[in-house]
């Protein structure tokens, strides 16, 4: 059984929470954000921790609360500190770079795609080694805007070309043989 519900989460100094009902605000140095939470979970503040707490103990709420705690932690790691996503660019004449704010992604299609980040995401791209930066203080934010850059031309498994995640692994395929 997971304990990660109890586990308090602790607030650093230049970080800022306030709890009204369920709504967790989070103000720091990278941004604001905001999350109001189900009904069925307990937050309160005391002595800089944040604690999540559950009323009954049905399956739907012990889901909920490691859950809610989770949040409550990217939340305040996200303000603090920020999180980012790396992404590599694989493929002969493949090429990224940032233009006005703007991805602009040359990956074989006859026009460059170009991608615009919503507010309080970033890109930075490194020409030597083709890697893409998704910058955020919104892990889910940060997390969906990678999604959709490697959804412009996901990794084929054959020759490796496309756009996939640093750490992602690509299984190879072996090509047709001839006739013998």
């Amino acid at each position: 059984m997971s304990r990660i519900g109890r586990k308090p989460v602790v607030v650093p100094p230049n970080v800022e929470v306030k709890v009204q009902d369920t709504t967790v605000f989070v103000k720091g140095p990278k941004g604001e954000l905001e999350y109001t939470f189900p009904p069925t979970v307990s937050i309160s503040l005391e002595n800089g921790t944040v604690l999540v707490g559950r009323f009954t103990d049905n399956g739907q709420e012990r889901s909920l609360h490691g859950t809610v705690r989770a949040v409550i932690s990217n939340m305040i790691t996200g303000v603090n500190t920020g999180f980012q996503r790396l992404l590599e660019v694989n493929g002969v004449g493949y090429r990224a770079e940032v233009k006005d704010k703007n991805l602009v992604l040359n990956v074989g299609y006859s026009h460059p795609v170009v991608i615009e980040p919503p507010a309080g995401i970033a890109f930075d791209v490194d020409m030597k080694t083709r890697q893409i930066k998704v910058l955020g203080f919104d892990k889910q934010k940060v997390g969906q805007i990678a999604a959709n850059i490697r959804e412009v031309r996901p990794p084929e498994p054959y020759q490796g070309k496309g756009i996939k995640y640093l750490e992602e692994i690509i299984r190879r395929k072996a090509g047709k043989t001839g006739k013998v």
